[in-house]
């Protein structure tokens, strides 16, 4: 055998001295082989480095893999890292294997990945949809019993299981926080594209906390960034009205990151700021950032715990789980308006 090819089961076979279906029946446990037989047949695998192909096989025999496909925008987002950590936590015991790849929100890719899933046959299939995305494609493969549950935004054309965060209570709750404080000139900075599920629940939260608060819905206090870079550009825009806002609510971790940067370059230390979503040391910035605090373990549990259960034969109605917010106070968000200040 060549060194640069990876074994193959003939191989396995011609190290023991015995045919093909012969290593296939012990390392299947399908048929009948002595002790002796069995015993040769892991040596001789554990010597060459053989590594079943178990998509072939279970393409071959009809059953699904033993993995769960993961479609997320953004592998380098720790918001969905630590989702498609809890889930794989939440699965091991089952002995299921989570895949995950990214479709940096386009519906194209998202389709492409999740028809590669479908190729192997996954045990379970998880999405983040892209906005834009159809998922009737998916009705057949859970009309058939396939577990497909839609992870932070429900997806569209498909009747199935979703599991979101509470957007338009969190944000109303951040935003009235900033109100409760003296700010009436309250900036937004939101995700992109703005049809974005999440977007739009947390655009709705930040006007229902004006509302409450009959505070007059200002449309030049919205804008919009899809990263840190642009979030500091939309930071920049917003400081220079000519009334400019006395607090900032950040839409997501990454619109956080680049406000916080711009206040820094700018030395402003006069503006108060709430993010939607938690940052990586939060707690070292100066102040502290206040936030309202997403449980992606909580998502990635629920979800997990969701598909194992139509995995083992719940046909129940599809059902969106709700996990809540809470808002974490440190510091940031609790900077008086100006005219607080001078009282």
């Amino acid at each position: 055998m060549a060194a640069n090819r990876r074994p193959t089961l003939a191989d396995v076979a011609r190290e023991v001295g015995v045919s093909a279906k012969t290593v296939s029946r012990v390392l299947n446990e399908d048929g009948p082989a002595s002790a002796q037989t069995r015993e040769q047949v892991l040596a001789a695998v554990a010597k060459l480095g053989f590594q079943p192909n178990l998509m072939a096989r279970n393409i071959r025999v009809g059953g699904p893999d033993t993995t769960i496909g993961l479609v997320i925008p953004d592998l380098g987002n720790p918001f969905f890292g630590a989702v498609a950590r809890s889930i794989e936590d939440t699965v091991r015991d089952r002995g299921l294997t989570l895949l995950m790849g990214s479709s940096a929100d386009d519906p194209d890719r998202e389709r492409a990945l999740t028809d590669k899933f479908l190729a192997r046959r996954v045990s379970i299939l998880m999405v983040v949809p892209s906005v834009g995305a159809d998922h009737s494609h998916l009705k057949t493969h859970r009309t058939a019993g396939l577990p497909v549950v839609f992870l932070d935004r429900p997806g569209a054309g498909l009747a199935t299981d979703s599991v979101v965060s509470s957007n338009r209570t969190g944000a109303q709750d951040g935003v009235a926080h900033l109100i409760a404080h003296g700010h009436r000139r309250i900036g937004f900075v939101g995700d992109l594209p703005t049809k974005l599920y999440t977007r739009r629940e947390r655009l709705a939260g930040y006007r229902a906390a004006l509302h409450e608060a009959d505070i007059p819905y200002d449309r030049s206090l919205v804008t919009d960034a899809h990263d840190q870079h642009g979030a500091s550009a939309a930071t920049a825009q917003l400081l220079s009205l000519a009334d400019p806002p006395t607090a900032l609510f950040a839409g997501n971790n990454i619109v956080a990151l680049g406000i916080v940067t711009e206040l820094a370059r700018r030395k402003r230390k006069d503006v108060a700021v709430i993010a939607f979503d938690d940052v990586e040391l939060a707690e070292a910035l100066e102040p502290a950032l206040t936030v309202v605090a997403q449980d992606p373990e909580e998502i990635g549990r629920s979800a997990a715990a969701t598909a194992l259960a139509r995995l083992d034969g719940d046909r129940s109605r599809a059902r969106t789980i709700t996990v809540p917010t809470r808002l974490i106070v440190r510091g940031s968000g609790e900077r008086p308006a100006p005219t607080m200040q001078e009282a």
